[in-house]
């Protein structure tokens, strides 16, 4: 694959987000089909592994240190705290202390000595932006962390972190149908040299044509509770695939790497991750790294798929109370 910036490191443009093996879209995978899937994004030539404290409340975070601890020199490894599993119930808090003792237990569940890029998952607005990234500031000064990340978070936001410590990457959802990002986080990471990792690049799956009647998820699926996935928005966010798809065919492409292939063309230090539990569509995913898309396809995308034509917001208004980012208007 084609290479992007990365805390001062070069990477894959692609990476994977590891969630969906744990957490979030459906029952957790069987570990030798998780081990098979990190072993094949491996041979594909993924370098960037993405997971959390939260996924599974340490399980995933578990299954990566064990199938991809003899690897480690191959990968750059990304993970989260400030968001964790506390007597089963998600918990946000970004106290210091409590950031150290996360990334202490994360070290053994990863099997490693040093992560790569640590993210504060979630701000927690309780505690200044500026008291959490000092918290991890230390853990790189003692050599537990390589670099800090943020996720979900504003410009300005970014800015306040930024000058208590050297911020590498942002983790935002990123993609056609979620553009947050371009109303002022992505032109501050290109001024500040951060890179902008963009999860949930395929609209959690939707782009991938995925989603053909959301009636049909498990209970415990997170799109239950997302606004386009239910009534009456999704069936005007479905009327939107069939033209999509066109596009793609006339690009010579399947819909999920045109999904990719116009984030990539954004803008250089955009760097998507992709999350499934399907090593076929990993396999289709990563090929998007060599699709081109000329400048009538890209602008006919993004006059289909953007904030005025997807209805409905990406969360429920208690999830967008939590969160930082700023906020586009939508239609419905």
């Amino acid at each position: 694959m084609n290479q992007r910036k990365l805390a001062n490191r070069s990477v894959a443009e692609i990476g994977l987000g590891c969630m969906n093996v744990s957490h979030a879209y459906g029952p957790p995978s069987d570990p030798a089909a998780a081990k098979a899937l990190f072993y094949a994004a491996l041979d594909l030539g993924i370098d960037h592994f993405d997971t959390a404290a939260l996924y599974g409340f340490g399980r995933n975070e578990a299954l990566v240190g064990e199938f991809l601890h003899p690897f480690r020199e191959r990968f750059f490894l990304a993970s989260k705290c400030g968001m964790t599993g506390v007597n089963g119930t998600r918990v946000i808090d970004g106290r210091p202390e409590t950031l150290k003792q996360t990334c202490k237990e994360a070290l053994t569940r990863l099997r490693t000595d040093v992560i790569d890029l640590y993210y504060l998952h979630r701000w927690d607005k309780k505690v200044p932006i500026e008291e959490s990234v000092g918290g991890l500031a230390d853990l790189v000064r003692e050599g537990h962390i390589r670099s800090i990340g943020l996720s979900e978070v504003s410009a300005e936001t970014l800015r306040k972190a930024h000058a208590v410590h050297p911020i590498a990457a942002v983790q935002s959802e990123y993609s056609l149908w979620t553009r947050n990002p371009e109303i002022a986080l992505l032109s501050a990471c290109e001024e500040l040299d951060v890179a902008l990792v963009a999860f949930s690049p395929l609209a959690r799956g939707f782009l991938a044509n995925g989603v053909s009647d959301p009636r049909d998820f498990i209970e415990k699926d997170i799109r239950r509770t997302m606004p386009r996935f239910n009534p009456p928005h999704f069936g005007r966010n479905r009327k939107l695939l069939d033209a999509f798809n066109r596009v793609a065919w006339e690009a010579g492409c399947t819909p999920a790497q045109l999904a990719l292939a116009w984030l990539l063309a954004k803008a250089p230090h955009v760097l998507p991750i992709v999350g499934t539990t399907s090593i076929a569509h990993l396999e289709e995913d990563v090929a998007a790294s060599r699709v081109r898309l000329s400048a009538d396809t890209l602008e006919a995308v993004e006059r289909l798929i953007n904030a005025e034509t997807v209805s409905g917001p990406r969360y429920a208004a208690e999830t967008l109370a939590e969160i930082d980012t700023e906020v586009t208007p939508h239609a419905g």
